[in-house]
């Protein structure tokens, strides 16, 4: 089992900028896809960014591109997402997930193996 654990969620104004981290509990997390997920208030739970394990290929959601940036520190075993210009539509619970397979169909949330507890992100107007 691999523990992963948010952080860095909270309260922020539109035109804000708030960076989330994820830290994972495996030695092994360079050979882990990681991916940012969200769920709005009422809505099902949706894809938002994702990393690839070894070549660090990114990939985004047309709503976050150009605000929003995931990276990763393998020796940290973390991965960030940096959220700039923040809108009231991206309120939601923020979710970090890990892929074991170093390719997958990064957008669907069943190709991913463990998941963290969420942090909520709320954004005001």
């Amino acid at each position: 089992q691999v523990q992963l654990v948010e952080s860095g969620g909270g309260l922020a104004q539109a035109g804000d900028s708030l960076r989330l981290s994820c830290a994972a509990s495996t030695e092994t997390f360079s050979s882990y896809g990681m991916g940012w997920f969200r769920q709005p208030p009422g809505k099902e739970r949706e894809f938002v960014a994702h990393i690839r394990s070894s070549r660090g290929s990114t990939y985004y959601a047309d709503s976050v591109t150009g605000r929003f940036t995931i990276s990763r520190d393998n020796v940290k075993n973390t991965v960030y997402l940096q959220m700039n210009s923040l809108k009231p539509e991206d309120t939601a619970v923020y979710y970090c997930a890990a892929m074991r397979l170093g390719y997958g169909l990064i957008r669907r949330p069943d190709q991913y193996d463990y998941w963290g507890q969420g942090t909520q992100v709320t954004v005001s107007s």
